[in-house]
C-alpha cells in the first residue's frame, strides 16, 4: 500500500512494505550533479495536467536496473501517477537503461484506495513467526501439565 502526500514544494510517497518514504521535489529545482549517486536515485517531479510525473536518475552502481538485471547507473525511471477516479490512480512506470536492455520497459498498475490505516509491514497477518511463538507456548503448557501429574 502507498500513501501520497503533497505540499507546494514536495510530494512524499510512503510505502507500507519496508516503511520507506520518498521525498520528491516538485518546485523546479535542478537535479543533483551526476557525480552524486544514491541507492534510490535522485527524483524530480512535475505536473502535466492531472498527471504527476517523477523522473529518477543518479542511481548508484549497486542498485539493480530491473529486478535482478543490470546496474542502474545509467537508468532513467519515469513514473506517472494519474488519478482516474475518486478512489483510483493509474500508476505507470518506464525503465530506460540502454546498458542493460535494448528497449524500454513500461508497466501500468491500477491502484485502488483502501479504507483504514497503514500498519508497519512486519505487524500484519503475514508474520509467520507467530506460528512458532504459539507452538512454543503450547509445548510449554503441555510439559507443565505432564509434570504436574
Amino acid at each position: 500500500s502507498y500513501q501520497i502526500f503533497q505540499n507546494e514544494q514536495f510530494v512524499a510517497i510512503y510505502v507500507e512494505m519496508i516503511h520507506d518514504v520518498r521525498i520528491i521535489p516538485i518546485d523546479g529545482r535542478p537535479k543533483l550533479d551526476d557525480s552524486i549517486r544514491q541507492w534510490n536515485g535522485d527524483s524530480r517531479g512535475y505536473w502535466d495536467g492531472d498527471t504527476l510525473i517523477v523522473e529518477t536518475r543518479n542511481f548508484n552502481r549497486f542498485t539493480q536496473s530491473f529486478g535482478v538485471y543490470g546496474t542502474a547507473e545509467n537508468k532513467l525511471l519515469t513514473e506517472r501517477f494519474t488519478r482516474t477516479g475518486p478512489y483510483t490512480v493509474e500508476y505507470e512506470f518506464t525503465v530506460e537503461d540502454p546498458a542493460t536492455f535494448k528497449d524500454r520497459i513500461t508497466v501500468m498498475i491500477p491502484m485502488s484506495k483502501v479504507d483504514g490505516q497503514l500498519y508497519e509491514y512486519a505487524c500484519h497477518e503475514g508474520n509467520y513467526g507467530m506460528i512458532n511463538i504459539l507452538r512454543g507456548e503450547r509445548m510449554t503448557e503441555q510439559r507443565e501439565a505432564e509434570n504436574s501429574q
